[in-house]
Order: structure tokens, then C-alpha cells, then sequence
């Protein structure tokens, strides 16, 4: 294996648990459930199908209830507690040690993206970074993926993909990559498929252990 393209949100920081703790909590607050199974259709990809479950909940659209901006201002009340996951950190140093190329494809901002890539002192690891401004379709499209492995110069059966969602791995698969997936608490219940690899953390095996194991596929 060549390269390693991981995902951001819900995989080098669960962004994702504390979206869904905000947009749970103010949706309630228009006596509208939030299943853990509705919001999980929305992770890696847009708001869109979201949207439209709680305007046909609600009979209101999201501009009118202020859905979202009333989640960010209860998502960055939160945030300072939001850490990277476990293992993100040594698998990027030992990454750079194997000779590794390091690339992220997001279907997120790049300023989001970026922001935390700094804040945690890891921008510097990533040689290629992809985000929805980069792209027409975000994942499940595989557009991310495919951009982010010309830009490092790879083919696809020589990059493994880490992946938290069912969106993600499905753009990853489309990709012709091999996925790895490492579930968080709000994407650990859904059946993915088709992945080489699954991880409860990035902390359970070595990188070296991972990738020597993809590459019994090969």
C-alpha cells in the first residue's frame, strides 16, 4: 500500500456524536424525534435529507425554525471537549515513517476541515486535502476519493480509505479503494458492507498491521 486517505468528520474527531447530541436536543424542542437511524442517513454526505424529515415532521422548513443555526450556536458551546480519536495521532507518525502518502477527502468545508487539522497540530501530515468546494457530488459520490488519489499520485488498489459512515465507505468502495472502517457511538449500529477491515479505534491495531492485512486482498 501506497497512501492512506482518511475522512474527517466522525473519524479523526466525532464531530458527529455532538452534532447529533444538538440537532436531537433543539429538534425536540418542536416536539420532533430524532432517531439516532434518521440522522445517521445524513453522516458524510448533506443536510438535505435531514431537512426534509423535520419539514415533513414539523410542517416548518429549518429556515423558519432556525434549525441550524440554532445546533451550531449548542454545538460550539461543546466543542472545547472534542479531542481526536484514538490512535489518529500515531497512525500519521507512523505513516510518515513507513514512507506512507497521507491524503483526507471530507464532504465538509475546507475552512471546518482545516480549522481542526490546526487546532490539533496535524495539518502538516496531510499531503493532499479534499473538500465539497473541490468537488460537483460529495460522498457517497466518489469524486472526493478519486481527486484526492490523483493528487497523490496513486492508483486506487494502492490506497486504503478510513471511513466512519455508510456515505463515506460507499464513495471509498466506488473509488475502487479498499475501506477501513472505524465506527464512532452515533455510526457503529449501521451494516456496512463490502469494507476489508473494521476497527473499534485506530488504537487496536498498528498501521503496519492494518495495511499488511489489506493487502492480502491484493
Amino acid at each position: 500500500m501506497k497512501g492512506i486517505i482518511f475522512d474527517f468528520d466522525g473519524l479523526i474527531v466525532d464531530t458527529e456524536s455532538l452534532w447529533y447530541e444538538a440537532y436531537k436536543e433543539i429538534m425536540a424542542e418542536f416536539r420532533c424525534e430524532l432517531p439516532l437511524e434518521e440522522f445517521s442517513k445524513v453522516i458524510g454526505t448533506t443536510n438535505e435529507v435531514l431537512n426534509a424529515y423535520f419539514e415533513k415532521t414539523t410542517g416548518m422548513t429549518v429556515d423558519e425554525a432556525g434549525i441550524h443555526l440554532k445546533t451550531k450556536e449548542f454545538y460550539m458551546q461543546k466543542a472545547g471537549s472534542l479531542a481526536l480519536r484514538e490512535g489518529v495521532r500515531e497512525y500519521l507518525d507512523e505513516a510518515k515513517s513507513l514512507g506512507v502518502k497521507i491524503g483526507l477527502a471530507s464532504s465538509s468545508r475546507r475552512e471546518w476541515v482545516e480549522s481542526y487539522l490546526r487546532k490539533f497540530g496535524i495539518y502538516s501530515y496531510f499531503e493532499t486535502i479534499k473538500t465539497k468546494e473541490d468537488v460537483e457530488k460529495v460522498k457517497p459520490d466518489p469524486a472526493l476519493y478519486l481527486l484526492a488519489l490523483e493528487s497523490l499520485g496513486i492508483s486506487p488498489n494502492e490506497a486504503v480509505a478510513f471511513e466512519d459512515s455508510l456515505n463515506g465507505s460507499a464513495a471509498a468502495i466506488s473509488a475502487g479503494m479498499h475501506c477501513v472502517i472505524v465506527p464512532n457511538p452515533v455510526t457503529n449500529h449501521l451494516r456496512f458492507e463490502n469494507y476489508r477491515l473494521r476497527l473499534g479505534s485506530m488504537a487496536e491495531k498498528s498501521l503496519a498491521e492494518v495495511l499488511k492485512e489489506v493487502g492480502r486482498y491484493e
